[in-house]
């Protein structure tokens, strides 16, 4: 009788530890509107995640299992007919998605590209196809809905900051030739897995915290550059000790030796995380230098 009563008050505590527990579905910003992509069951694979999703006093979301996509139209004064689908970072633990997410397309939203904030389902130690399958169905969304935006859905590109740079970069070299995005926008990601340049939490989170070794080869996206590569910039800071800059320059390089288009802005401070942090030395300038970028790639 007292094993019974025990197991019956381990059920009822379960149970109302579960009720208590909630899944963000809604979070405050200034998106025109928010689309609920797909979540682990309808996606093609899931991440396994059994954590209900939380999100921290930073605005930084964990255990994410569903896609959310967060539209920022661009006033139809000013629409160049780009768009871009934004990647913020966090590690592959966390997606940042207040700075490197809102933040960020809000900018974009200035300069006439209407942006989609992708909250993207974490790799969960190991998942490393989810969050790709994520961007790349990002991509196809805005691609069939982009024209009531003002959108040319051959102008569709992507972006992303440190892990969310990776995930950025991995879809522009992952994905087939004929979906890939148009461009790349990349804030001092995560390109290597050399371990004397990259960020060793990101890599254990895409691949698994006992991957093999050639995975990180095979992960490092400066060795899947081919000539259809989109092309890319990339904006980083020379005292970043988070993600050493060393590693873009080595994507840069391979693009460059592809023959893709690129552009490569390495400033002298700012570590790491700096995008639309207002006490950046340097913001006037990279959003100039964006600016600048994305109206020439617009004009050919």
């Amino acid at each position: 009788m007292k094993r019974f009563v025990i197991t019956m008050a381990i059920v009822i505590a379960t149970a109302l530890s579960a009720s208590a527990q909630k899944t963000i579905v809604k979070i405050p910003c200034e998106a025109n509107k928010t689309i609920k992509l797909w979540n682990n069951k309808k996606a093609p694979h899931s991440n396994e995640e059994s954590k209900d999703e939380n999100r921290n006093s930073k605005g930084h979301i964990y255990n994410t299992s569903q896609t959310v996509l967060y539209l920022y139209k661009a006033d139809k004064k000013k629409a160049t007919g780009q768009g871009v689908v934004i990647c913020p970072g966090g590690g592959y633990g966390a997606v940042c998605i207040e700075k490197e997410g809102f933040a960020l397309a809000e900018y974009f939203q200035s300069i006439g590209v209407t942006a989609i904030v992708l909250k993207y389902r974490l790799p969960n130690y190991g998942h490393k196809e989810v969050p790709l399958e994520d961007a790349q169905e990002a991509l196809r969304y805005m691609r069939k809905n982009g024209k009531k935006w003002r959108v040319d859905p051959t102008k569709v590109g992507i972006a992303g900051s440190s892990a969310g740079g990776h995930l950025a970069a991995y879809t522009s070299t992952f994905t087939p030739d004929a979906e890939k995005p148009a461009f790349t926008v990349l804030f001092y990601p995560v390109i290597s897995g050399e371990s004397c340049m990259t960020h060793q939490g990101t890599f254990d989170r895409l691949l698994g915290k006992h991957h093999a070794p050639y995975l990180r080869e095979k992960y490092s996206l400066n060795n899947n550059v081919t000539p259809t590569t989109p092309p890319t910039i990339l904006l980083l800071s020379n005292n970043d000790k988070t993600v050493p800059p060393i590693s873009s320059v080595l994507y840069y390089k391979a693009l460059k030796h592809y023959g893709v288009k690129a552009a490569m802005h390495i400033y002298p401070e700012g570590g790491h995380g700096w995008v639309c942090r207002d006490n950046f030395r340097y913001d006037k300038d990279w959003k100039h230098q964006l600016k600048r970028w994305m109206e020439q790639l617009n004009n050919k």
